[in-house]
């Protein structure tokens, strides 16, 4: 009699060997509640990788895949084949709906766990020109982009960081965002008051890893504890709209995502929080993946913890649905209405469990997919969010949606040599405008591209292939 497979069987896909970091085939499997990459590499053999640990919430997120929306432009030809001809190449099925332009390497910070592997030994500014051309490369690409992140290095170093801030405020860019650790806006006297300046349509970003100590010096080598309260009392003083943008790494601060989440709500100024679990890319001191990963969906449930968003409220992104899970909701003060708990509960549940159905909500689905995407979970959702909420008549809300009525969380997990899915990587939304005129996914970017990346050889030797 045939023993029956110790595993469910979910799929196939194409993954990363994670030692050669060569494209190798991969069974997509189930053990108990959780999923995982089975790889098969000739070189280095078989290697098992969680990727997520829940896999009723692994298999919705194909339920809210929607097709996606094309650049007007690409920048280079399909000749490799994906991730060997990033530009974007016509192969790539989803625009830009975050473009980041990292516009320097200098910074006042040495993080253990920098992508970018910037640091206060590194000096190099761009020249605003060469800014002002890579901002005309993704307005050309998009028209008008939803929203543009100006990042670093440590941003607000530059020398000529007020020139390109009104540079970006005079293209047609949506929502400006700038990546900072905080510290200028901290220390320095009408820092704050001078970008208040560039509102509304500007945010800041705001580096906030802990609330403790000890895992600031792990992930940042500096206790900045004071300096991140500083900065957010010097932002909630000038109405500045805000995100708290917290790495993640298991074992050092996961323990304080709903302290995190619940401390965000103290601050009239902050719109929300986003979650990214650490990547393993560039400077990432001390990293050991089987004690530091930590998967999208582990960090789902921690969110629930906190109170404020039930898991069902915590939903897949449509636009890429494989990284990026969000909830929306309207506050007051400390208290928070999650959006989707007023949406009807027969759009979420039918026939088949974990299935999606807008059929009887046509102008629902709209407004819904034009709620959840990453430029408006990241940006100005307010127009977004009114439009659907005029869709939900018993809705209580308020006579006019601000974006200060609003409150996110999300969860945003980038692709390394653990997780990489070829699939996923198409469809990525998070882009670096690259100086060249070429925009590249920030996944395949970091793992591939970046000076100095790991899989720096993997792609020299698949596009000579």
């Amino acid at each position: 009699m045939r023993k029956a497979a110790p595993y469910l069987f979910l799929g196939q896909t194409t993954s990363l060997c994670e030692t050669c970091l060569e494209l190798v085939p991969a069974k997509v499997i189930g053990e108990d509640d959780a999923v995982y990459y089975l790889k098969r590499c000739r070189e280095h053999g078989v290697q098992k990788t969680l990727i997520a640990d829940d896999i009723a919430y692994w298999k919705s997120q194909r339920d809210w895949l929607k097709p996606g929306d094309r650049p007007l432009s690409v920048a280079t030809r399909t000749d490799h084949g994906c991730p060997y001809d990033c530009g974007l190449c016509p192969d790539h099925e989803q625009h830009s709906c975050l473009a980041i332009l990292e516009i320097n390497e200098a910074c006042n910070l040495s993080c253990p766990v920098c992508f970018a592997d910037s640091s206060v030994k590194r000096e190099a500014h761009r020249p605003l020109a060469e800014v002002e051309a890579m901002l005309d490369v993704i307005v050309a690409a998009e028209g008008e982009p939803d929203l543009v992140q100006l990042s670093g290095g440590e941003p607000t170093l530059h020398p000529q960081f007020w020139e390109i801030l009104d540079a970006a405020k005079g293209r047609p860019i949506r929502h400006l965002m700038i990546n900072t650790n905080g510290l200028r806006i901290a220390r320095e006297a009408g820092f704050a008051e001078r970008l208040a300046g560039y509102m509304p349509g500007f945010e800041v970003y705001l580096q906030f890893d802990s609330l403790k100590r000890e895992a600031l010096m792990n992930l940042r080598g500096a206790d900045l504890t004071r300096v991140r309260i500083e900065a957010l009392e010097a932002l909630e003083r000038n109405d500045i709209s805000t995100t708290l943008v917290v790495t993640l790494k298991k074992g050092v601060n996961d323990d304080e995502i709903a302290d995190i989440v619940r401390f965000a709500l103290d601050w009239r100024c902050v719109r929300g929080v986003t979650f990214q679990p650490i990547q393993d890319a560039g400077r990432n001191d001390g990293f050991d993946a089987k004690r530091h990963r930590m998967v999208l969906t582990e960090v789902r449930r921690r969110i629930a913890e906190a109170g404020v968003f039930a898991l069902e409220d915590l939903i897949p992104l449509p636009c890429n649905p494989d990284q990026i899970c969000i909830g929306y909701g309207l506050r007051n003060g400390r208290q928070v209405q999650p959006v989707t708990a007023m949406l009807p509960r027969e759009l979420f549940v039918a026939a088949a469990p974990n299935t999606v159905t807008f059929e009887s909500y046509p102008e629902l689905r709209k407004q819904v997919f034009e709620l959840l995407s990453l430029s408006t979970a990241q940006g100005n959702t307010s127009e977004k969010l009114a439009s659907l909420l005029c869709c939900l008549p018993e809705a209580a809300v308020p006579q006019e949606v601000a974006y200060e009525n609003t409150f996110r969380v999300v969860v945003s997990q980038f692709l390394d040599r653990f997780n990489f899915d070829l699939g996923t990587v198409k469809r990525s939304c998070v882009h670096f405008v690259q100086p060249d005129g070429t925009i590249i996914p920030f996944d395949t970017f970091n793992t591939f591209y970046r000076p100095g990346a790991a899989g720096a050889d993997a792609l020299k030797r698949g596009q000579v292939r």
